[in-house]
């Protein structure tokens, strides 16, 4: 899911973010990993040869700057998840499932936070990006 996949606005809706709904089932995702804490699944509408999403199952804070507030622990360990799945040989690949071998270990990780940044989804989380990677771009 791209962040251009709305979700509620912070003090908006109570109704369940579209993350939340890929924890609960609601909604398909290619899931790529998931544990007690954290759930990562592969963006519908990639921005990069590798693109995956790396979510809390808690919809409690609505971007990084809160949860680095609030729970660094659940922050590092979205790092780390992103940064265990850069290097799996069966996650990183592209979405036609081409190898991107060369790039694996290796990835950029952008947290959106605020409206004016990008950010749609009020349920916070981090794209991993990867595959070969220009300088210079935020994506391809």
């Amino acid at each position: 899911m791209s962040d251009d996949q709305t979700s509620q606005a912070p003090g908006g809706s109570d109704q369940p973010s579209v993350f939340s709904r890929i924890v609960a089932r609601e909604i398909p995702a290619d899931i790529v990993f998931e544990n007690e804490r954290v759930i990562a699944f592969r963006d519908v509408e990639p921005k990069a040869p590798v693109h995956l999403l790396v979510v809390p199952k808690t919809e409690r804070w609505h971007d990084v700057a809160e949860l680095a507030a609030g729970d660094p622990a659940l922050l590092a360990e979205i790092v780390a998840t992103a940064s265990a799945l850069s290097a799996d040989p069966a996650v990183f690949r592209s979405g036609d499932g081409t190898d991107l071998s060369v790039g694996r270990g290796e990835f950029r990780l952008v947290f959106n936070t605020g409206p004016s940044a990008g950010q749609t989804v009020f349920h916070v989380h981090a794209h991993v990006l990867g595959g070969l990677l220009q300088e210079g771009t935020l994506a391809h």
